[in-house]
């Protein structure tokens, strides 16, 4: 009877995990299919490397999904560039240097940030952030690259520190207890020992973290001005794909190549996610 339902749970587990790939397929494959027709009237060089994006325009509409992904990596880039050092202090702070008290205080605020509608956040950093850096930079665009990067960067911390601090807690006690017996200080443990053991852990954190800030749409949609000009400043307005996508599908005709140039940043914006969810599984089983 046991063996039965051992056997039972596997066969269920596995084909959970087998219907898993095959949607996952399909969606690659769907993605695909529509994308596909856009290159018969746009070369795939030119498509992602034209920098001008006018799919709308009357006699010349122009197909270049340039803007759209710098916008997209400016903004990811320095969402994690700030997030990152944050989270993974706030981590160590809390699994290591932390008391209790301080600890009960500061995982349910964790918790409730990362509970909040990313509609939320859009509208904090369209009504208030945006105040905020415009009159700190005295900016020419109120809704830029940073407006959207320091929002965004605000959305991915409880990723982080959640995750990085399980991996420090999960580093055996006795580590901690060799190094301050050989003479280390508490800082010194933390540093040599305890950090470099529960890497593999928090680069999973991290990975998944960006994975979210790729994905985002509603609060970069709101925060970052919309603009698909190409331009490597945080202080300009930049369009990301996931806004592009948002913002025109909706109004876009069926089976034109406006519709089809939309499944292809589709698709661009699905291999980003698989490679970073990629990377971040061959840490965890480099961890285990």
């Amino acid at each position: 009877m046991r063996m039965g339902k051992e056997r039972a749970i596997e066969h269920i587990l596995f084909f959970s995990a087998f219907l898993s790939i095959i949607i996952l397929g399909l969606i690659f494959l769907f993605l695909f299919i529509e994308a596909i027709p856009i290159f018969s009237i746009v070369p795939p060089f030119d498509f992602l490397f034209g920098t001008e994006w006018f799919p709308t325009s009357f006699k010349n509409p122009r197909y270049g999904a340039l803007p759209l992904i710098t916008g997209s990596l400016l903004v990811v880039a320095t969402a994690t560039i700030i997030a990152v050092p944050l989270g993974v202090i706030c981590a160590i702070y809390i699994a290591e240097v932390g008391n209790d008290r301080t600890k009960e205080i500061l995982k349910p605020v964790i918790e409730i940030i990362a509970g909040i509608p990313s509609v939320v956040f859009g509208f904090i950093a369209l009504v208030i952030l945006s105040n905020v850096v415009h009159e700190a930079f005295q900016t020419t665009y109120r809704l830029n690259a940073l407006n959207g990067a320091l929002i965004l960067a605000l959305m991915i911390l409880p990723t982080i520190i959640s995750i990085s601090e399980d991996a420090i807690n999960a580093v055996p006690r006795e580590y901690r207890e060799a190094s301050l017996a050989m003479g280390a200080t508490k800082w010194e443990t933390i540093r040599h020992v305890v950090i470099p053991s529960a890497k593999s852990g928090i680069t999973v954190g991290i990975m998944l973290s960006i994975g979210r800030a790729v994905g985002e749409t509603m609060a970069v949609l709101m925060a970052t001005g919309n603009a698909p000009i190409f331009a490597l400043d945080l202080l300009r307005s930049v369009e990301t794909m996931t806004a592009v996508i948002a913002i025109e599908m909706g109004e876009v005709v069926f089976g034109s190549p406006h519709y089809h140039a939309l499944f292809a940043i589709g698709l661009i914006l699905f291999t980003i996610t698989f490679v970073i969810n990629l990377v971040a599984d061959i840490a965890i089983k480099k961890r285990g």
